[in-house]
């Protein structure tokens, strides 16, 4: 009896010793998973958020980093310097410019605060990569630290004719390789000169004739697509219909008619029987209306998101969200939204991004203005690679697309784009933004259709007509890119 019941009390503690370890079990579990938590938080911390926290103007550390070091130039893809810190007699510093307003938009500005690149950079800038023995004899003449230099992909050249190009228009130009990512040009009008923007910043800011000076069109403005948006409506409709897309048929007149809606064509234009390719090679909003409503608005609100409208893009300088309204409650509100119209918003850069991954077989690439990084000696600290964003479409898709953008060009609307250095594969669009009817004009595509290496997009502000206006200013930037860049 008294043997059973020592094994029973045995038993008991053995019960008792297993209790206590699952509970210390438990306590190291739920440590271990907080370790893991805070390495992972580390981990993006270091890799990610860093960057957005030292580059925060109101960062403390910035105001001491630049008590040591001489902020560092920005130079163009070929060396040319676009900001430099020029010390004076007295000692203080001044940031120039050298190329004053035509890049003051990608490269933004670092007296009232930091913009763009100015701003993006600053982690690099006001970093300095010289040697120990060199700082170490600074140190002693009470020098500063010459910070490192960023390189950028923007091409001094490409960069001056497109800002040119635009001249008193109020709109943006981008050109992006489509394989990389890498932004060759930013131009945006009206800008101002950086050089002199403490001496401007009022009037500047007070302005309210429109001009909006210190916005970047480019990346930061909003506007309906138009017809540049069919690209996106018509790769729906042959995701929808993949064995009957090529019987597809339209007759226009010019209008199309249903119920009480009435939606004509740019200026009434009649473009008779139409297929899927004629159909966008001819901007005939009848037929794509049509198209509209033929598929599915959840699949096509799933097309547009997973193409970055209502997300966050990939984008290292400052830039708005293109946006588009789900809610379709009318034939009207399909009509419109698939001609690019309604309450779609759009900025260039996003544009050029779905353009570029046409070009590049279905791949959107990240975009990006920083080549690499360099120190005052000539040193390169860091470079950046190409990094793909995500796949928005198949290498048949994107085909199908190039195929149909090229007749845009060689037998539509966008025939003013052509060049006789390559064959243009684009998209006109001449979008409605009042109620009065009055339009802005773009254009988006690539060359050489067979085998893409620069994409251009125009926006022209009240530009009127995109196979008028901005066409032949896409011929100009791709005679240009043969003729001087590539």
């Amino acid at each position: 009896m008294k043997r059973e019941q020592e094994k029973e009390a045995q038993k008991q503690e053995r019960k008792e010793y297993r209790k206590k370890n699952k509970e210390l079990y438990q306590i190291m579990y739920v440590f271990l998973g907080l370790f893991l938590c805070m390495f992972g938080y580390f981990v993006y911390f270091v890799s990610v958020d860093s960057k957005n926290i030292i580059n925060n103007p109101y960062n403390a550390r910035i105001k001491n980093m630049s008590k040591d070091i001489l902020r560092g130039d920005i130079v163009a893809r070929n060396g040319e310097k676009l900001a430099t810190t020029q010390v004076n007699d007295d000692n203080s510093e001044t940031r120039v410019y050298p190329y004053g307003s035509v890049f003051a938009h990608p490269i933004g500005y670092s007296t009232k605060g930091t913009t763009e690149l100015e701003k993006f950079s600053n982690m690099y800038l006001l970093h300095s990569g010289v040697s120990i023995k060199e700082k170490l004899i600074n140190q002693l003449w009470n020098k500063k630290n010459q910070g490192d230099t960023v390189v950028t992909t923007l091409d001094l050249g490409l960069q001056m004719f497109a800002y040119n190009l635009l001249g008193s228009q109020k709109g943006a130009i981008i050109a992006m390789e489509p394989d990389t990512g890498k932004i060759l040009a930013m131009a945006s009008t009206p800008s101002y000169d950086p050089n002199t923007l403490n001496q401007d910043w009022e009037s500047i800011i007070s302005d309210t004739s429109g001009n909006a000076s210190l916005l970047n069109r480019a990346s930061q403005g909003l506007y309906p697509p138009g017809s540049t948006f069919k690209i996106l409506t018509i790769l729906e409709y042959i995701r929808e219909h993949p064995d009957t897309y090529k019987e597809f048929s339209y007759t226009c007149t010019g209008t199309l008619q249903i119920g009480e809606y009435r939606l004509d064509c740019h200026e009434g234009h009649a473009h008779g029987t139409v297929d899927v390719k004629s159909s966008l090679a001819l901007s005939c909003n009848g037929a794509l209306a049509t198209m509209g409503l033929d598929i599915d608005p959840e699949k096509f609100n799933d097309l547009l998101e997973e193409f970055g409208y209502n997300e966050e893009l990939p984008i290292d300088i400052e830039y708005k969200k293109s946006q588009f309204d789900k809610i379709v409650t009318s034939e009207w509100d399909i009509m419109q939204y698939a001609i690019g119209q309604g309450k779609t918003l759009q900025t260039p850069i996003h544009n050029a991004m779905i353009t570029a991954s046409v070009a590049n077989g279905g791949v959107m690439m990240k975009p990006y203005f920083i080549e690499k990084i360099i120190n005052a000696d000539g040193e390169v600290v860091e470079t950046v690679t190409p990094k793909a964003y995500k796949t928005v479409m198949t290498p048949e898709e994107s085909e199908l697309l190039t195929e149909y953008m090229t007749a845009v060009v060689s037998e539509g609307s966008g025939s003013l784009a052509g060049s006789e250095y390559a064959v243009v594969a684009g998209k006109t669009g001449s979008a409605e933004y009042n109620s009065n009817k009055d339009k802005h004009a773009w254009f988006t595509g690539f060359v050489p259709a067979e085998d893409p290496e620069i994409v251009f997009t125009i926006l022209i502000e009240n530009g009127s007509s995109g196979g008028q206006v901005a066409a032949p200013m896409m011929k100009q930037l791709v005679d240009y890119y043969y003729e001087h860049v590539r």
